[in-house]
């Protein structure tokens, strides 16, 4: 029978490690090529002067109301009609939920996030 040893060295083992595995690894900055900014805080009271804060939540105070105007109304033509099969059905309306999202995401992606990507 081979000798044990040999089995290891043919196998995971052929090949020393170069970097520790596991979260030790983690904490190592040495094979980096970037610096790690620190965390960006939750709020910055010089938020609430600048224009672009007002400009975001109004347009998504905006956005929201017209979804829910929109969709809210689609729910209830079907809901009224006189016959369920002269109207859009179930999955109408569904599509008419993923169309207004995403025709007001891509309106005001720009306008919510702009200095977030800017």
């Amino acid at each position: 029978m081979a000798d044990k040893g040999e089995d290891v060295k043919l196998g995971a083992n052929k090949f020393p490690e170069r970097q520790p595995i596991g979260t030790s690894a983690q904490s190592q900055d040495e094979g980096k090529d970037y610096k790690e900014l620190p965390p960006a805080p939750l709020f910055e009271p010089g938020e609430l002067l600048s224009w672009s804060f007002y400009r975001a939540g109004i347009a998504e105070f905006i956005t929201t109301f017209l979804f829910l105007y929109i969709t809210i109304l689609m729910v209830m033509g079907v809901v009224k009609s006189n016959s369920k099969c002269a109207t859009i059905e179930i999955q109408g309306i569904a599509w008419a939920f993923g169309r207004t999202i995403f025709a007001f995401v891509y309106n005001t992606f720009g306008i919510s996030w702009e200095d977030h990507f800017c």
